[in-house]
C-alpha cells in the first residue's frame, strides 16, 4: 500500500500468512435468556478449524431454558464448560466472569445471539502469530436477522496499525469502528486490561479496545467475513433518536476519560480529545437534522441533540451541519431540500460504509 493511503489511515498493508501450529483460543460465550441462540452460537464455535478451543458460556441467571441448554452443551464436548449464575449480575459481570476463566493464548467474547464466521479464529491469530505485538485484531461482522447470508471467498489482506495511530482514526471518526463477535485480544493484554469497565455498561468495549491500543498495535483481517451479528428487537434501540443521543453521550464518556489515563494516547496528544469532541458534536447535529425532518415528537429529541453538540465543540456552529440545522428549525427548509439533503446523507454514509467495509477505519 503506498504512503498516500496509510495517511488515509488505511494502516501497513500486507499479505496473509498461514498458521503453523494450533493455538489455544477461548471463547467466553455469555448468556441472558437466549436459550434459542445458544446452540447455534455455540456451534458457530466448535466448527472453527486450525484451533484449539476452550468455550466457557456464562449464564446470568436466565429464566428461560438457557442453564438446561448451557448443561446440555458442556456435557456434550469437554472443550465446553458452563458457569451458571445463581443470581443476575448484569452484562459486565457475566463477562468479566467469565474472562477470569479463560486458558488460553488468545481471548474472543461472544454475544450468545452472535456467530463466528467458518475460519475466522486462525484468520485471526495468523496475524497474530505472524505480528508478536499485536494485541487485538478485528475484521468485518456482517449483520444478519434470522437466516444466516452466504458468504463468497474474498480477496484477503492484512492491515496494521501502532495502537496510536489506531487510536487517531478511533478519534477522528468518533464512534467505535469493531461491532466486537470478530474482535480477538491476546491473552496477555487481555490480562493488563482486567476486563471490562462495570462503570461504563454502554460503551465499556469502545473503552476496552482504546485501552489496548494504548498496550500494542492493533490488526485488521480484510475480505473474509470474520462474524455474524444478530439484530433483533432486544439490540435495536440504537435506530430511535433517543438511544442514539445515550449512545454519543457514552463515547464522549470514554474519549474524557481515556484522556484523563496518564500515559494514554489521549493523555499526550491532547489534540486526539478536541478530534473526537468535534466528530461527536457533527454527528449529534446530523442526527438532530434527521430528527427534525421526521417531525413531531422528534422536534425535542432534535433539540437535545444540538444542546448536546454545542456543549461538546462550541466550534460545531460554523459548521454546514449546523446551518442547515439554524435552517430547518427556523422552517425555512423547503421539502425538495430536504430530500436532497436525504440523499446527500445517503451517500456519505454509504461511502463510509463501504471504507470501513474495506478497510476497518
Amino acid at each position: 500500500m503506498n504512503r498516500a493511503a496509510i495517511r488515509l489511515g488505511f494502516g501497513n498493508h500486507e499479505r496473509p500468512k498461514k498458521l503453523t501450529r494450533r493455538p489455544l483460543v477461548s471463547v467466553v460465550i455469555p448468556c441472558y435468556n437466549y436459550a434459542r441462540y445458544l446452540p447455534q452460537a455455540v456451534a458457530s464455535v466448535m466448527s472453527q478449524a486450525g484451533v484449539e478451543l476452550d468455550v466457557i458460556i456464562v449464564d446470568d441467571a436466565s429464566t428461560d431454558a438457557s442453564p438446561q441448554v448451557a448443561r446440555q452443551l458442556a456435557a456434550g464436548d469437554k472443550r465446553i464448560s458452563a458457569v451458571l449464575h445463581s443470581q443476575n449480575l448484569g452484562h459486565i459481570a457475566s463477562y468479566n466472569d467469565g474472562l477470569s476463566r479463560v486458558q488460553g493464548e488468545y481471548v474472543v467474547l461472544l454475544s450468545a445471539d452472535d456467530l463466528l464466521a467458518p475460519g475466522s479464529l486462525a484468520r485471526s491469530t495468523a496475524l497474530m502469530e505472524a505480528h508478536p505485538g499485536v494485541g487485538l485484531v478485528y475484521g468485518y461482522a456482517q449483520e444478519f436477522h434470522d437466516k444466516v447470508p452466504p458468504t463468497a471467498e474474498m480477496r484477503q489482506s492484512w492491515s496494521l496499525w501502532t495502537g496510536d495511530e489506531w487510536t487517531r482514526i478511533m478519534c477522528r471518526r468518533g464512534s467505535n469502528i469493531i461491532v466486537n463477535p470478530e474482535a480477538v485480544l491476546r491473552r496477555s493484554v487481555m490480562d493488563r486490561l482486567g476486563g471490562y469497565r462495570p462503570d461504563m455498561p454502554h460503551s465499556a468495549d469502545m473503552e476496552l479496545w482504546l485501552r489496548a491500543a494504548d498496550l500494542g498495535s492493533v490488526g485488521r483481517v480484510n475480505g473474509n467475513v470474520q462474524a455474524f451479528y444478530r439484530v433483533h428487537g432486544l439490540n435495536m434501540h440504537l435506530t430511535d433518536f433517543g438511544g442514539g443521543l445515550a449512545d454519543i453521550q457514552a463515547r464522549r464518556h470514554v474519549f474524557e476519560d481515556m484522556a484523563g489515563v496518564p500515559g494514554s494516547a489521549l493523555d499526550r496528544q491532547p489534540g486526539l480529545l478536541r478530534m473526537a469532541r468535534h466528530a461527536l458534536a457533527v454527528e449529534a447535529v446530523r442526527a438532530a437534522n434527521q430528527a427534525l425532518d421526521r417531525g413531531g415528537m422528534h422536534a425535542s429529541v432534535a433539540s437535545e441533540l444540538a444542546t448536546f453538540a454545542v456543549e461538546t465543540d462550541a466550534g460545531v456552529t460554523g459548521s454546514a451541519p449546523w446551518r442547515a440545522f439554524r435552517i430547518r428549525q427556523n422552517g425555512r427548509m423547503s421539502a425538495s431540500r430536504r430530500r436532497l439533503a436525504g440523499k446527500a446523507d445517503y451517500w456519505r454514509w454509504s461511502l463510509r460504509w463501504r471504507r470501513w467495509r474495506r478497510f476497518g477505519v
